[in-house]
Protein backbone atom coordinates (compact mmCIF):
# COMPACT_ATOMS: atom_id res chain seq x y z
CA UNK A 1 0.00 0.00 0.00
CA UNK A 2 2.59 2.53 0.87
CA UNK A 3 4.46 1.66 -2.21
CA UNK A 4 1.72 2.46 -4.29
CA UNK A 5 1.13 5.92 -2.60
CA UNK A 6 4.55 6.74 -3.57
CA UNK A 7 4.42 5.55 -6.84
CA UNK A 8 1.03 7.86 -7.38
CA UNK A 9 3.03 10.94 -5.75
CA UNK A 10 5.54 10.43 -8.15
CA UNK A 11 3.41 10.95 -11.18
CA UNK A 12 1.57 13.71 -9.74
CA UNK A 13 5.21 15.39 -9.45
CA UNK A 14 6.40 14.64 -12.69
CA UNK A 15 3.11 15.95 -14.17
CA UNK A 16 2.57 19.15 -12.60
CA UNK A 17 3.44 22.10 -14.90
CA UNK A 18 6.02 24.41 -13.13
CA UNK A 19 5.56 27.99 -12.59
CA UNK A 20 6.80 30.25 -15.55
CA UNK A 21 6.30 27.76 -18.15
CA UNK A 22 4.76 28.67 -21.03
CA UNK A 23 4.88 25.39 -23.07
CA UNK A 24 4.33 21.81 -22.97
CA UNK A 25 6.36 19.20 -24.52
CA UNK A 26 3.67 16.30 -26.09
CA UNK A 27 6.02 12.91 -26.48
CA UNK A 28 2.68 11.81 -28.14
CA UNK A 29 4.06 10.36 -31.90
CA UNK A 30 0.30 10.27 -33.12
CA UNK A 31 -0.39 13.83 -31.56
CA UNK A 32 -0.32 15.68 -35.24
CA UNK A 33 -2.22 13.42 -36.35
CA UNK A 34 -5.22 13.86 -33.97
CA UNK A 35 -4.50 17.62 -34.90
CA UNK A 36 -5.12 16.58 -38.69
CA UNK A 37 -1.74 18.04 -38.97
CA UNK A 38 0.47 15.38 -40.17
CA UNK A 39 1.69 14.18 -43.46
CA UNK A 40 -0.35 11.98 -44.98
CA UNK A 41 1.10 9.78 -47.64
CA UNK A 42 -0.57 10.54 -51.07
CA UNK A 43 1.00 7.31 -53.05
CA UNK A 44 0.12 7.34 -56.99
CA UNK A 45 -3.09 8.84 -58.29
CA UNK A 46 -3.74 5.48 -60.49
CA UNK A 47 -3.53 3.47 -57.44
CA UNK A 48 -6.92 1.23 -56.63
CA UNK A 49 -7.30 1.80 -53.11
CA UNK A 50 -5.07 4.54 -52.69
CA UNK A 51 -2.69 5.49 -49.49
CA UNK A 52 -4.33 8.45 -48.36
CA UNK A 53 -4.64 7.10 -44.77
CA UNK A 54 -3.28 6.96 -41.04
CA UNK A 55 -5.02 4.34 -39.97
CA UNK A 56 -7.21 2.06 -42.27
CA UNK A 57 -9.49 -0.61 -41.35
CA UNK A 58 -8.54 -4.37 -42.33
CA UNK A 59 -10.97 -7.46 -42.33
CA UNK A 60 -9.36 -10.67 -43.15
CA UNK A 61 -11.79 -13.86 -42.94
CA UNK A 62 -10.31 -17.17 -43.60
CA UNK A 63 -12.61 -20.65 -43.52
CA UNK A 64 -12.62 -20.54 -40.05
CA UNK A 65 -11.59 -17.35 -38.41
CA UNK A 66 -12.11 -13.51 -38.89
CA UNK A 67 -9.23 -11.30 -38.31
CA UNK A 68 -9.94 -7.02 -38.10
CA UNK A 69 -6.71 -4.67 -37.76
CA UNK A 70 -5.86 -1.22 -37.90
CA UNK A 71 -2.42 -0.28 -40.10
CA UNK A 72 -0.84 2.88 -39.69
CA UNK A 73 0.74 3.90 -42.90
CA UNK A 74 4.27 4.03 -41.85
CA UNK A 75 4.34 1.46 -38.65
CA UNK A 76 2.36 -1.49 -39.42
CA UNK A 77 -0.32 -2.49 -37.63
CA UNK A 78 -1.58 -1.39 -34.22
CA UNK A 79 -4.28 -2.95 -33.21
CA UNK A 80 -5.86 -6.61 -34.21
CA UNK A 81 -8.54 -8.76 -32.83
CA UNK A 82 -9.73 -12.04 -34.04
CA UNK A 83 -11.96 -15.07 -33.79
CA UNK A 84 -9.03 -17.22 -33.27
CA UNK A 85 -7.48 -16.15 -30.36
CA UNK A 86 -8.52 -18.62 -27.03
CA UNK A 87 -10.50 -15.77 -25.14
CA UNK A 88 -13.17 -14.96 -27.90
CA UNK A 89 -13.13 -18.32 -29.68
CA UNK A 90 -14.30 -20.35 -26.11
CA UNK A 91 -17.44 -17.91 -26.15
CA UNK A 92 -18.07 -18.64 -30.05
CA UNK A 93 -20.27 -21.40 -31.93
CA UNK A 94 -18.36 -20.92 -34.88
CA UNK A 95 -15.43 -18.55 -35.58
CA UNK A 96 -16.56 -17.14 -39.00
CA UNK A 97 -20.62 -16.60 -39.13
CA UNK A 98 -22.52 -13.51 -38.05
CA UNK A 99 -22.70 -13.68 -34.44
CA UNK A 100 -18.53 -13.77 -34.52
CA UNK A 101 -18.74 -10.92 -36.36
CA UNK A 102 -20.95 -8.96 -34.30
CA UNK A 103 -18.74 -9.62 -31.51
CA UNK A 104 -15.41 -9.21 -32.71
CA UNK A 105 -16.21 -5.64 -33.75
CA UNK A 106 -17.62 -5.05 -30.41
CA UNK A 107 -13.90 -6.26 -29.21
CA UNK A 108 -12.36 -4.68 -31.59
CA UNK A 109 -13.82 -1.47 -30.94
CA UNK A 110 -13.06 -1.57 -27.09
CA UNK A 111 -9.78 -1.96 -28.09
CA UNK A 112 -9.43 1.17 -30.59
CA UNK A 113 -10.96 3.13 -27.99
CA UNK A 114 -8.56 2.04 -25.22
CA UNK A 115 -5.64 3.22 -28.03
CA UNK A 116 -7.15 6.33 -28.61
CA UNK A 117 -8.19 5.28 -32.20
CA UNK A 118 -11.85 6.64 -32.72
CA UNK A 119 -11.32 7.38 -36.49
CA UNK A 120 -9.95 5.54 -39.31
CA UNK A 121 -10.31 4.89 -43.34
CA UNK A 122 -12.57 2.11 -44.71
CA UNK A 123 -12.29 0.80 -48.28
CA UNK A 124 -14.56 -2.35 -47.64
CA UNK A 125 -17.71 -2.44 -49.49
CA UNK A 126 -20.26 -4.60 -48.00
CA UNK A 127 -23.17 -6.96 -49.36
CA UNK A 128 -26.41 -5.43 -47.80
CA UNK A 129 -27.10 -7.24 -44.44
CA UNK A 130 -24.19 -9.49 -44.87
CA UNK A 131 -21.97 -10.21 -41.97
CA UNK A 132 -19.51 -7.41 -42.76
CA UNK A 133 -22.18 -5.39 -43.42
CA UNK A 134 -23.27 -5.97 -39.86
CA UNK A 135 -19.54 -5.87 -38.73
CA UNK A 136 -19.03 -1.99 -39.54
CA UNK A 137 -23.00 -1.29 -38.24
CA UNK A 138 -21.51 -2.54 -35.30
CA UNK A 139 -18.11 -0.46 -35.18
CA UNK A 140 -20.05 3.27 -35.72
CA UNK A 141 -22.32 1.61 -32.79
CA UNK A 142 -19.74 1.52 -30.69
CA UNK A 143 -18.43 5.29 -31.46
CA UNK A 144 -15.62 4.26 -34.23
CA UNK A 145 -15.72 6.23 -37.09
CA UNK A 146 -14.99 4.96 -40.64
CA UNK A 147 -14.01 8.31 -42.58
CA UNK A 148 -10.62 10.21 -41.76
CA UNK A 149 -11.32 13.52 -41.34
CA UNK A 150 -9.13 15.59 -44.04
CA UNK A 151 -5.74 17.19 -43.50
CA UNK A 152 -5.79 20.36 -42.60
CA UNK A 153 -2.96 21.93 -45.54
CA UNK A 154 -0.10 24.65 -44.71
CA UNK A 155 -2.03 28.46 -45.41
CA UNK A 156 0.25 29.92 -48.41
CA UNK A 157 0.21 33.86 -48.66
CA UNK A 158 -1.86 33.33 -51.93
CA UNK A 159 -4.56 30.98 -50.60
CA UNK A 160 -8.16 33.56 -51.26
CA UNK A 161 -9.76 31.58 -48.67
CA UNK A 162 -8.34 30.97 -44.96
CA UNK A 163 -10.46 28.42 -43.23
CA UNK A 164 -10.41 28.39 -39.19
CA UNK A 165 -8.40 25.85 -37.17
CA UNK A 166 -10.16 23.43 -34.98
CA UNK A 167 -8.33 24.68 -31.64
CA UNK A 168 -8.88 28.21 -32.28
CA UNK A 169 -12.06 29.98 -30.26
CA UNK A 170 -13.56 32.95 -31.76
CA UNK A 171 -15.71 34.24 -29.69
Amino acid sequence: MASSKRVFHKIQELNKCTEGVRYIVNRNPRNLERLRLAYKNDGYHLEKPGRNFWHKLELISSNKYVTAKVNHFSNGTIVESSTSEWAVKRHLFKGNDTSAYINLAKIFAIRCMEAGLTEMRCDIQPKPDGKVDKFLKTLTESGIKLQEPERIKPIQPWDMERPEKPWEVTE
